[in-house]
Protein backbone atom coordinates (compact mmCIF):
# COMPACT_ATOMS: atom_id res chain seq x y z
CA UNK A 1 0.00 0.00 0.00
CA UNK A 2 1.66 3.23 -1.27
CA UNK A 3 -0.81 5.47 -0.02
CA UNK A 4 -1.21 6.15 3.84
CA UNK A 5 -4.16 8.94 3.65
CA UNK A 6 -7.55 7.51 4.12
CA UNK A 7 -10.33 9.30 2.02
CA UNK A 8 -11.80 10.52 5.89
CA UNK A 9 -8.85 12.41 6.17
CA UNK A 10 -9.15 14.15 2.78
CA UNK A 11 -12.33 14.98 3.92
CA UNK A 12 -10.73 16.89 6.91
CA UNK A 13 -8.29 18.84 4.97
CA UNK A 14 -10.53 20.19 2.75
CA UNK A 15 -12.91 21.25 5.48
CA UNK A 16 -9.64 22.66 7.82
CA UNK A 17 -8.52 24.35 4.49
CA UNK A 18 -11.81 25.95 3.45
CA UNK A 19 -12.99 26.89 7.23
CA UNK A 20 -9.86 29.38 7.26
CA UNK A 21 -11.70 31.63 4.95
CA UNK A 22 -15.24 30.09 5.22
CA UNK A 23 -16.49 30.79 9.06
CA UNK A 24 -20.07 29.36 8.18
CA UNK A 25 -18.82 25.91 7.95
CA UNK A 26 -19.54 24.04 10.75
CA UNK A 27 -18.04 20.38 11.57
CA UNK A 28 -20.45 17.87 13.93
CA UNK A 29 -19.49 14.38 15.05
CA UNK A 30 -21.00 11.84 17.87
CA UNK A 31 -17.90 10.86 20.10
CA UNK A 32 -16.33 9.97 16.85
CA UNK A 33 -13.37 12.81 16.29
CA UNK A 34 -10.66 10.42 16.30
CA UNK A 35 -12.36 7.89 14.22
CA UNK A 36 -13.47 10.52 11.19
CA UNK A 37 -9.94 12.17 11.60
CA UNK A 38 -11.71 15.08 12.82
CA UNK A 39 -9.44 15.49 15.21
CA UNK A 40 -7.12 17.80 14.10
CA UNK A 41 -9.88 20.07 12.57
CA UNK A 42 -11.26 20.60 16.38
CA UNK A 43 -8.17 21.90 16.77
CA UNK A 44 -8.46 24.23 14.14
CA UNK A 45 -11.26 25.36 14.60
CA UNK A 46 -12.69 25.49 18.26
CA UNK A 47 -15.36 28.14 17.36
CA UNK A 48 -16.70 25.58 14.51
CA UNK A 49 -16.68 22.37 15.38
CA UNK A 50 -19.10 20.48 17.99
CA UNK A 51 -18.94 17.29 19.78
CA UNK A 52 -22.34 16.06 20.40
CA UNK A 53 -21.65 13.09 21.94
CA UNK A 54 -22.67 9.48 21.39
CA UNK A 55 -25.90 10.60 20.15
CA UNK A 56 -26.66 10.55 16.40
CA UNK A 57 -30.02 11.62 16.29
CA UNK A 58 -29.19 14.89 18.03
CA UNK A 59 -26.21 15.25 15.91
CA UNK A 60 -28.62 15.34 12.86
CA UNK A 61 -31.15 17.51 14.15
CA UNK A 62 -28.87 20.40 15.62
CA UNK A 63 -26.96 19.95 12.21
CA UNK A 64 -30.22 20.74 10.41
CA UNK A 65 -31.25 23.36 12.64
CA UNK A 66 -27.90 25.21 12.16
CA UNK A 67 -28.18 24.87 8.60
CA UNK A 68 -31.46 26.67 8.40
CA UNK A 69 -29.13 29.55 9.92
CA UNK A 70 -27.08 29.47 6.91
CA UNK A 71 -24.06 27.40 8.31
CA UNK A 72 -22.66 24.87 5.89
CA UNK A 73 -22.90 21.68 7.99
CA UNK A 74 -20.75 18.34 7.57
CA UNK A 75 -21.72 15.89 10.49
CA UNK A 76 -19.48 12.97 10.68
CA UNK A 77 -20.84 9.23 12.58
CA UNK A 78 -20.22 5.81 11.75
CA UNK A 79 -21.91 4.62 8.71
CA UNK A 80 -23.74 2.09 10.51
CA UNK A 81 -25.48 4.40 13.09
CA UNK A 82 -25.69 7.14 11.02
CA UNK A 83 -27.92 5.70 8.18
CA UNK A 84 -29.94 3.52 10.79
CA UNK A 85 -30.47 5.19 14.33
CA UNK A 86 -31.07 8.88 12.61
CA UNK A 87 -32.69 7.87 9.97
CA UNK A 88 -36.11 9.73 10.89
CA UNK A 89 -34.00 12.90 11.41
CA UNK A 90 -32.18 12.37 7.90
CA UNK A 91 -35.67 11.94 6.49
CA UNK A 92 -37.57 14.90 8.09
CA UNK A 93 -34.99 17.10 9.33
CA UNK A 94 -32.54 17.32 6.68
CA UNK A 95 -34.57 15.74 3.29
CA UNK A 96 -37.29 16.78 3.64
CA UNK A 97 -36.45 20.49 4.69
CA UNK A 98 -33.90 20.37 1.92
CA UNK A 99 -31.50 21.79 4.48
CA UNK A 100 -27.49 22.09 3.48
CA UNK A 101 -26.45 19.60 5.64
CA UNK A 102 -23.97 16.90 4.81
CA UNK A 103 -24.27 13.74 6.07
CA UNK A 104 -20.43 11.92 6.24
CA UNK A 105 -20.72 8.08 7.15
CA UNK A 106 -17.70 6.90 8.61
CA UNK A 107 -15.72 3.33 8.13
CA UNK A 108 -18.97 2.26 5.75
CA UNK A 109 -19.67 -1.35 4.64
CA UNK A 110 -17.66 -4.14 6.72
CA UNK A 111 -14.93 -1.46 7.55
CA UNK A 112 -15.30 -2.74 10.70
CA UNK A 113 -14.67 -5.97 10.36
CA UNK A 114 -14.62 -8.38 13.10
CA UNK A 115 -17.07 -6.17 15.27
CA UNK A 116 -19.55 -7.85 12.68
CA UNK A 117 -23.31 -7.21 11.77
CA UNK A 118 -23.86 -4.12 14.91
CA UNK A 119 -20.89 -2.18 13.28
CA UNK A 120 -21.30 -2.80 9.24
CA UNK A 121 -23.43 -0.69 7.34
CA UNK A 122 -24.58 -2.97 4.43
CA UNK A 123 -27.89 -1.12 4.10
CA UNK A 124 -26.67 2.76 4.47
CA UNK A 125 -26.83 3.44 0.23
CA UNK A 126 -30.23 1.81 0.42
CA UNK A 127 -31.76 3.78 2.94
CA UNK A 128 -30.32 7.17 2.52
CA UNK A 129 -31.04 6.39 -1.69
CA UNK A 130 -34.88 6.10 -0.76
CA UNK A 131 -35.30 9.47 0.97
CA UNK A 132 -36.26 12.19 -1.27
CA UNK A 133 -33.83 14.96 -2.01
CA UNK A 134 -31.10 12.60 -0.30
CA UNK A 135 -28.00 12.53 -2.58
CA UNK A 136 -25.63 9.91 -1.78
CA UNK A 137 -22.23 9.91 -3.21
CA UNK A 138 -19.12 6.78 -2.38
CA UNK A 139 -15.96 8.53 -3.55
CA UNK A 140 -13.44 5.84 -4.96
CA UNK A 141 -9.69 7.49 -3.62
CA UNK A 142 -8.61 10.40 -1.74
CA UNK A 143 -8.38 12.69 -4.87
CA UNK A 144 -11.65 12.28 -6.04
CA UNK A 145 -13.03 12.60 -2.45
CA UNK A 146 -11.15 16.17 -1.96
CA UNK A 147 -12.79 17.24 -5.34
CA UNK A 148 -16.12 16.02 -4.34
CA UNK A 149 -15.82 17.79 -1.03
CA UNK A 150 -15.47 21.00 -2.63
CA UNK A 151 -18.05 20.71 -5.16
CA UNK A 152 -20.51 19.93 -2.01
CA UNK A 153 -19.37 23.07 -0.08
CA UNK A 154 -20.55 25.04 -3.12
CA UNK A 155 -24.18 23.92 -3.27
CA UNK A 156 -26.54 24.22 -0.34
CA UNK A 157 -28.50 20.46 -0.94
CA UNK A 158 -28.65 17.65 1.48
CA UNK A 159 -26.00 14.67 0.73
CA UNK A 160 -24.50 11.34 2.06
CA UNK A 161 -21.19 10.97 1.87
CA UNK A 162 -20.02 7.45 2.59
CA UNK A 163 -16.17 6.67 3.29
CA UNK A 164 -14.32 3.26 4.57
CA UNK A 165 -11.28 3.45 7.66
CA UNK A 166 -8.67 1.97 5.99
CA UNK A 167 -6.73 3.83 2.88
CA UNK A 168 -7.30 2.68 -0.59
CA UNK A 169 -4.69 2.79 -3.36
CA UNK A 170 -4.82 5.68 -5.24
CA UNK A 171 -6.89 5.62 -8.86
CA UNK A 172 -6.64 9.37 -9.60
CA UNK A 173 -2.55 10.45 -9.74
CA UNK A 174 -1.75 13.35 -7.17
CA UNK A 175 -0.52 15.13 -10.48
CA UNK A 176 -4.16 15.57 -12.03
CA UNK A 177 -4.86 17.89 -9.00
CA UNK A 178 -1.82 20.20 -9.35
CA UNK A 179 -2.75 20.94 -12.77
CA UNK A 180 -5.80 22.37 -13.29
CA UNK A 181 -8.75 20.67 -15.48
CA UNK A 182 -7.15 17.17 -15.56
CA UNK A 183 -8.76 15.46 -12.67
CA UNK A 184 -11.17 13.57 -14.45
CA UNK A 185 -14.40 14.95 -11.90
CA UNK A 186 -17.72 16.76 -12.84
CA UNK A 187 -20.37 16.61 -9.66
CA UNK A 188 -23.08 13.63 -10.36
CA UNK A 189 -21.26 12.30 -13.35
CA UNK A 190 -19.95 9.01 -13.26
CA UNK A 191 -16.11 8.90 -14.33
CA UNK A 192 -15.07 6.43 -17.39
CA UNK A 193 -12.02 4.57 -16.33
CA UNK A 194 -11.70 2.14 -19.31
CA UNK A 195 -13.58 1.99 -22.61
CA UNK A 196 -14.69 -1.37 -23.73
CA UNK A 197 -17.50 -3.37 -26.26
CA UNK A 198 -16.94 -6.43 -24.44
CA UNK A 199 -18.13 -5.86 -20.97
CA UNK A 200 -19.51 -2.59 -18.51
CA UNK A 201 -18.15 -2.92 -14.84
CA UNK A 202 -19.51 -0.53 -12.82
CA UNK A 203 -18.80 0.14 -9.55
CA UNK A 204 -18.41 2.55 -6.49
CA UNK A 205 -16.67 3.44 -3.46
CA UNK A 206 -13.53 1.26 -2.68
CA UNK A 207 -14.90 -1.48 -5.19
CA UNK A 208 -13.53 0.68 -7.91
CA UNK A 209 -9.73 -0.37 -8.10
CA UNK A 210 -10.29 -4.00 -8.02
CA UNK A 211 -12.99 -3.06 -10.86
CA UNK A 212 -10.39 -1.11 -12.78
CA UNK A 213 -7.57 -3.90 -12.10
CA UNK A 214 -9.87 -6.60 -13.37
CA UNK A 215 -10.54 -5.05 -16.36
CA UNK A 216 -7.06 -4.77 -16.84
CA UNK A 217 -6.56 -8.81 -16.40
CA UNK A 218 -9.17 -9.49 -18.95
CA UNK A 219 -7.74 -7.01 -21.19
CA UNK A 220 -3.98 -9.96 -21.02
CA UNK A 221 -7.09 -12.61 -22.32
CA UNK A 222 -8.60 -10.57 -25.03
CA UNK A 223 -11.83 -8.90 -23.45
CA UNK A 224 -12.19 -5.57 -23.90
CA UNK A 225 -14.28 -4.21 -20.49
CA UNK A 226 -15.34 -0.45 -19.82
CA UNK A 227 -15.48 0.82 -16.22
CA UNK A 228 -17.76 3.17 -14.50
CA UNK A 229 -16.61 4.93 -11.34
CA UNK A 230 -19.98 5.62 -10.22
CA UNK A 231 -19.19 7.48 -7.25
CA UNK A 232 -22.52 9.76 -7.77
CA UNK A 233 -24.95 6.30 -6.83
CA UNK A 234 -27.73 8.86 -6.34
CA UNK A 235 -28.27 11.29 -8.39
CA UNK A 236 -27.18 7.94 -10.79
CA UNK A 237 -25.38 8.63 -14.35
CA UNK A 238 -28.05 6.97 -16.13
CA UNK A 239 -26.60 8.41 -19.46
CA UNK A 240 -23.19 6.57 -18.63
CA UNK A 241 -24.65 3.49 -17.53
CA UNK A 242 -27.07 3.45 -21.21
CA UNK A 243 -23.58 4.41 -22.97
CA UNK A 244 -21.66 1.64 -21.18
CA UNK A 245 -24.59 -1.16 -21.15
CA UNK A 246 -25.15 -0.37 -25.00
CA UNK A 247 -22.15 -0.90 -26.52
CA UNK A 248 -21.29 -4.27 -23.71
CA UNK A 249 -22.05 -7.87 -23.75
CA UNK A 250 -22.71 -8.04 -20.41
CA UNK A 251 -22.87 -5.96 -17.05
CA UNK A 252 -21.25 -6.57 -13.55
CA UNK A 253 -21.89 -3.85 -11.02
CA UNK A 254 -19.62 -3.92 -8.28
CA UNK A 255 -20.33 -2.82 -4.49
CA UNK A 256 -19.52 -3.13 -0.54
CA UNK A 257 -23.22 -3.13 0.01
CA UNK A 258 -25.82 -5.37 0.52
CA UNK A 259 -27.10 -7.44 -2.92
CA UNK A 260 -30.62 -5.85 -1.72
CA UNK A 261 -31.48 -1.98 -2.82
CA UNK A 262 -27.79 -0.94 -3.81
CA UNK A 263 -25.95 0.21 -6.85
CA UNK A 264 -26.49 -2.71 -8.52
CA UNK A 265 -30.21 -2.73 -8.23
CA UNK A 266 -30.47 0.86 -9.21
CA UNK A 267 -28.41 0.09 -12.59
CA UNK A 268 -30.63 -3.38 -12.97
CA UNK A 269 -33.65 -1.01 -13.05
CA UNK A 270 -32.38 1.40 -15.85
CA UNK A 271 -30.61 -1.01 -17.90
CA UNK A 272 -33.89 -3.24 -17.60
CA UNK A 273 -35.99 -0.23 -18.85
CA UNK A 274 -33.85 0.53 -21.64
CA UNK A 275 -31.61 -1.82 -23.26
CA UNK A 276 -32.00 -5.37 -21.61
CA UNK A 277 -28.76 -6.89 -21.13
CA UNK A 278 -27.40 -10.03 -18.93
CA UNK A 279 -26.28 -8.17 -15.51
CA UNK A 280 -24.47 -9.86 -12.41
CA UNK A 281 -24.97 -8.24 -9.10
CA UNK A 282 -21.29 -8.60 -7.19
CA UNK A 283 -22.48 -7.78 -3.62
CA UNK A 284 -22.42 -8.72 0.04
CA UNK A 285 -25.56 -11.36 0.45
CA UNK A 286 -28.71 -10.87 2.14
CA UNK A 287 -26.71 -12.30 5.21
CA UNK A 288 -24.75 -11.35 8.29
CA UNK A 289 -21.30 -11.01 6.22
CA UNK A 290 -18.72 -13.26 8.11
CA UNK A 291 -16.05 -11.40 10.44
CA UNK A 292 -12.57 -10.50 8.94
CA UNK A 293 -10.47 -7.84 8.16
CA UNK A 294 -11.87 -5.80 4.94
CA UNK A 295 -9.86 -7.70 1.82
CA UNK A 296 -10.47 -11.05 3.59
CA UNK A 297 -13.96 -10.03 3.55
CA UNK A 298 -13.88 -9.01 -0.19
CA UNK A 299 -11.77 -12.26 -0.99
CA UNK A 300 -14.57 -14.22 0.54
CA UNK A 301 -17.18 -13.00 -1.67
CA UNK A 302 -15.85 -12.31 -4.96
CA UNK A 303 -15.74 -9.04 -4.55
CA UNK A 304 -11.48 -8.59 -5.52
CA UNK A 305 -9.84 -8.15 -8.80
CA UNK A 306 -10.13 -12.04 -8.99
CA UNK A 307 -13.37 -12.57 -8.41
CA UNK A 308 -14.88 -9.68 -10.81
CA UNK A 309 -12.57 -11.06 -13.07
CA UNK A 310 -13.76 -15.06 -12.69
CA UNK A 311 -17.20 -13.75 -12.97
CA UNK A 312 -16.75 -11.82 -16.37
CA UNK A 313 -14.98 -14.79 -17.91
CA UNK A 314 -18.25 -16.69 -16.95
CA UNK A 315 -20.72 -14.53 -18.00
CA UNK A 316 -18.95 -14.05 -21.49
CA UNK A 317 -18.19 -17.87 -21.68
CA UNK A 318 -21.41 -19.23 -21.24
CA UNK A 319 -22.84 -16.51 -23.35
CA UNK A 320 -25.10 -14.49 -21.01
Amino acid sequence: MNNKIPNRQAICNVLIEKADADKDIVVLCSDSRGSASLTEFAKAHKEQFIEVGIAEQNLVSISAGLARTGKKVFAASPACFLSTRSMEQAKVDVAYSNTNVKLIGISGGISYGSLGMTHHSNQDIATMASIPNMRVYLPSDRHQTKCLIEALLEDQKPAYIRVGRNPVEDIYPLLSLDTPGQLPFTLDQATVLREGDDLAIIACGEMVRPALLAAQELEKKGIHASVLDMYCVKPMDKAAVLKAAGRAKAVITVEEHSVIGGMGAMVCQIIAANCPKPVRNLALPDTPAVAGKSQEVFDYYGLSAEGIAATAWEMLSDGE
